[in-house]
């Protein structure tokens, strides 16, 4: 038996983070191991499903790789695992085109079944129309139960479990309305909130549901009998896990037949934490990876030769970014150089001459891309992203709140999922490339754009 479940939501705000973290945890306190998954590009949900699961969580998106791709990710990262747990993005159906790129999307495509987490707080019998709704939009998607959230009590539970009943779906219990469940900002982050335990918020969230909701009847429907599967099927999985395994095997091959590994620098701390598990796995597999701290490390580790800035929290670390002058320096003198370097979001910001804060301080930073970043006016900038540089097609995701003055050319137009240019720049100044966007490039070797 194998076992894998998707945590959907009729809306965003529904409480399917809440609840995944809290069933990660759970699962993971009763032994079971556990693989976290994500659909979307989101890289700050995925940092709170490694700490709950104590796994590293993947991203599946059906707009950054390919379906090939995510299905090869699924079957190998779940491979060990006793439970599969994704959670969705958005409402269930929502993606960048009607479903694509939704979280049904994912489920039809790796046949997974559906959790539905639907928040009741003002809603009782109501939601028998919407639970029959979804059961019946899509034939495809397989709706296993549902799991109520923001519930006052067994009696307002009571009329909710008249509503599945006269829908057709199981109730598999609720999360009551609990105010020490509530997540933070999400722009602020778990990590960022001095009080917050993350180890005892995710308890909490774990003992209601082992209290209030049936975990065992959900790992029934969760499970998948190993059936005889038809030819067509078995040899289109085969094809898809060969493929993946061939991928890995040249990767590994070109890693130990090369007399000179390339040693590749990857900033990790508070300030500089937004990464995709498999981006770091692609690099892995291309040299030595080796972490660094911008905030605390004095300079880059000796002899690299490719740098990785990815995006991050720098505007709640100003001060001390901008007084590890040693580390600036050390960049700066990298870049002067020659040296290759990819900077994302906040990787970039960290480049600029200066980076104002929320607070109207202006601190300067390295000082290598003559451009200013500021959190003044501060502004919500998302969404996919598709571009071509140096004929390499390349996809990413876009999130900030900063912007950019005096902001420098763009060598290249990127594109939103709606196939409409965006003024987000792609910056080249010597060997540095640097943009607002995430790129994704578990199907590629990044360092051909240097090429």
């Amino acid at each position: 038996m194998k076992s894998h479940i998707l945590i959907g939501a009729a809306s965003s705000g529904s409480g399917k983070t809440t609840f995944t973290l809290g069933l990660l945890k759970a699962l993971r306190k009763r032994g079971y191991a556990v693989q976290p998954f994500k659909c979307g590009p989101d890289y700050i949900d995925t940092q709170h499903h490694a700490l709950a699961a104590g796994q590293p969580s993947v991203n599946l998106d059906t707009w950054l790789a390919s379906e090939e791709h995510v299905q090869q990710l699924y079957s190998r990262y779940g491979a060990e695992s006793d439970i599969s747990v994704t959670e969705g993005v958005m409402g269930l159906f929502d993606g960048y085109d009607g479903m694509h790129g939704s979280s049904a999307e994912i489920a039809k495509l790796l046949h997974i079944p559906v959790v539905l987490i639907l928040n009741a707080r003002s809603m009782a019998y109501s939601a028998a129309p919407i639970l029959y709704g979804y059961k019946h939009f899509h034939p495809s998607i397989r709706i296993a139960g549902v799991v109520f959230n923001q519930v006052a009590g067994e009696s307002h539970y009571s009329y909710l479990q008249q509503a599945c009943k006269d829908a057709g779906v199981e109730s598999l219990g609720y999360l009551p309305k609990r105010s020490d469940i509530e997540i933070p900002s999400r722009h602020l982050g778990l990590t960022l909130e001095e009080n917050f335990r993350f180890d005892a918020f995710t308890d909490r969230i774990a003992d209601l549901i082992e209290e209030f909701v049936d975990v065992d009847r959900l790992l029934q429907l969760a499970s998948l009998e190993l059936e005889v599967q038809s030819d067509k099927k078995a040899s289109s999985q085969a094809t898809i896990q060969s493929l993946g395994n061939a991928r890995e095997a040249k990767n590994r091959e070109n890693y130990q037949n090369n007399p000179s590994i390339i040693r590749i620098a990857v900033a990790k701390d508070e300030a500089f934490n937004f990464t995709y598990y498999e981006n770091i796995r692609r690099l892995e597999a291309l040299g030595k990876v080796t972490y660094f701290s911008p905030l605390r490390d004095t300079a880059l580790p000796a002899e690299t030769d490719f740098v990785y800035l990815p995006g991050g929290y720098p505007e709640f670390f100003l001060p001390t970014l901008s007084n590890n002058i040693s580390m600036l320096q050390s960049i700066e003198t990298y870049v002067r150089a020659g040296g290759k370097l990819l900077a994302e979001c906040g990787g970039m910001m960290y480049l600029c001459r200066t980076i104002t804060g929320m607070d109207g301080i202006k601190h300067p930073m390295a000082g290598i891309l003559e451009q200013d970043a500021t959190m003044d006016g501060m502004k919500l900038h998302l969404g996919y992203r598709s571009l071509t540089y140096k004929d390499i097609p390349l996809r990413g995701h876009e999130f900030h709140y900063s912007r950019l003055t005096n902001a420098l050319p763009s060598v290249t137009i990127q594109y939103n999922a709606k196939n409409t240019a965006t003024g987000t720049a792609l910056i080249r100044y010597k060997n540095v490339i640097a943009g607002y966007t995430h790129l994704y490039w578990g199907e590629q070797n990044i360092l051909d754009l240097w090429k």
